[in-house]
C-alpha cells in the first residue's frame, strides 16, 4: 500500500460532501468535502506501489478544469487512469448538486 498526498490552488464554493465508487478490483472510492481554505487537498491510498508520477499525471489534468476548494479522498484498489478521471468527474458533479 502507498500513501501519497497533493496540493492545488482553487477557489472556494459550494460543495456538498460526496460518495463515489467501491474499493474493488480496479475501481476505487472517491470522497469528497469542502475544503476550510482556498486550496484543494488530495489523500490517495493506493494498492499500487510506484505510481505516484502517474497519480500526479491525471490529477494534474483534473485539476485544470475543476478548481473547487475540496478535501478528496481517494480508496484505489488498482483502477486505471481513465476509471480514476470518471470517478473524480462523477464526484464533483455529485457534490455541486
Amino acid at each position: 500500500m502507498e500513501h501519497l498526498d497533493f496540493v492545488y490552488p482553487a477557489h472556494p464554493r459550494t460543495i456538498r460532501r460526496a460518495h463515489i465508487g467501491v474499493v474493488s478490483s480496479g475501481d476505487l472510492e472517491v470522497l469528497i468535502e469542502p475544503s476550510e481554505d482556498s486550496t484543494t487537498y488530495v489523500s490517495v491510498t493506493t494498492s499500487v506501489d510506484g505510481c505516484g508520477e502517474l497519480w500526479k499525471t491525471v490529477l494534474d489534468r483534473f485539476f485544470g478544469s475543476y478548481d473547487a476548494a475540496v478535501r478528496i479522498l481517494i480508496n484505489d484498489a488498482g483502477a486505471t487512469p481513465g476509471i480514476v478521471l470518471l470517478r473524480l468527474e462523477q464526484a464533483a458533479e455529485a457534490s455541486s448538486q
